[in-house]
């Protein structure tokens, strides 16, 4: 179904970003996991809208109420069903855009799939249908964490032009990410990246970025062979996020440049267990993880919706200039970075039910080694 994800741990988002409400249905959570609506409300915080200078002006407090599947802190196994209500929209902004679609946006497309398609907001093309995937991903760290200690950490790596370059990707935690407002945790490159977004913003105008992303304490063994390779699961769930246009894992399109002496990655012995010396793969060698850090990068394009005249075409045709009104990000990766990690948290949850189902033995008695 196109939105649902997962085999075992089956996740279904709802909602448009003008209706009601959004959220998620999470089914094949263990049970037993402590879980509470704090776990959810942290990361759905680092999503919101309205967050400040850099970001749309939307206000949306994305408080989530966790309607299913919980008991005194608890999972009880069945689904787990979550609610965020709507409450700051204005149908009003897009009426001139009924008539027209927008340029890069889905509302043509939408439009010559289905015969009809949600007037305002954008509807499920909206980036609000994310909130459902960061509130599913926030119960999925909850199960890698309880199992595996696993911890997945992801951040702005470039604006624009803009790099951060030297960063550890060993050593970053969420909280280094969260001291700047554009989510980099390299402070000199952050105040330019975020001097770039508000340059844009001022001219009406928006601008792409990338996020890289770790995933810590990954147990081996993770992966299907052939079709249903981890690094493949990885780069669909990346690409299914809105403004999302590229996806490279290790050295990614770097190691095509490079020599099989240089680009492998030896093995050596690292606290009683086999590790590699080096991590070009990614943590990831035939589609199955390694035990080393996985680390990607996901590439995002700048936000179609743009406030500057643009000469283009109604759905009938006529040519038009279009001055899209609306509240919209200039540069979507600062708040991309928990729906990134979300992402990353759904897919390894579910290859690690299913590597437990192939065993045999229950998800607590562990997969692999760490």
């Amino acid at each position: 179904m196109s939105s649902s994800v997962g085999t075992l741990f089956r996740v279904t988002t709802f909602g448009e970003s003008h209706g009601k409400a959004v959220g998620a249905v999470v089914d094949g959570c263990p049970p037993g996991i402590e879980l509470n609506r704090e776990n959810i409300q942290a990361q759905l915080d680092r999503r919101r809208p309205g967050q400040g200078r850099l970001t749309t002006d939307r206000k949306e407090k994305d408080r989530v109420t966790i309607l299913s599947g919980v008991q005194n802190g608890q999972t009880l196994g069945t689904p787990v069903a979550l609610l965020v209500e709507n409450r700051d929209f204005r149908p009003g902004d897009y009426r001139q855009m009924r008539k027209i679609p927008r340029p890069s946006h889905a509302d043509f497309t939408y439009w010559a799939k289905y015969g009809i398609r949600s007037a305002s907001g954008g509807g499920r093309a909206s980036a609000r249908e994310t909130v459902g995937r960061v509130a599913a991903g926030a119960v999925a760290e909850k199960v890698l964490e309880h199992f595996f200690q696993v911890a997945i950490v992801a951040w702005v790596s470039s604006v624009g032009d803009i790099e951060a370059d030297g960063i550890d990707y060993l050593q970053v935690k969420r909280n280094a990410v969260d001291a700047s407002s554009v989510r980099c945790p390299d402070p000199e490159a952050a105040a330019r990246m975020a001097d770039r977004i508000m340059q844009v913003k001022k001219a009406r105008d928006s601008v792409g970025g990338v996020i890289t992303c770790v995933c810590r304490n990954v147990p081996v063994g993770l992966g299907e062979p052939v079709f249903g390779k981890l690094e493949a699961e990885l780069a669909k769930a990346m690409l299914s996020i809105p403004a999302s246009k590229g996806f490279e894992i290790g050295s990614g399109f770097a190691g095509a440049a490079m020599t099989g002496a240089r680009h492998n990655d030896p093995f050596v012995v690292k606290n009683g267990r086999l590790a590699t010396r080096t991590n070009f793969s990614g943590g990831i060698q035939g589609g199955i993880s390694n035990g080393e850090t996985i680390y990607f990068r996901v590439a995002f394009k700048p936000p179609a919706t743009i406030g500057q005249p643009q000469e283009t075409v109604d759905f009938s045709g006529h040519p038009v200039v279009l001055e899209a009104k609306g509240r919209h990000d200039p540069c979507v990766v600062p708040r991309a970075v928990p729906i990134v990690e979300a992402m990353a948290a759904l897919v390894l949850v579910d290859m690690a039910l299913i590597q437990a189902a192939r065993r045999g033995d229950g998800l607590a008695a562990g997969i692999g080694d760490k």
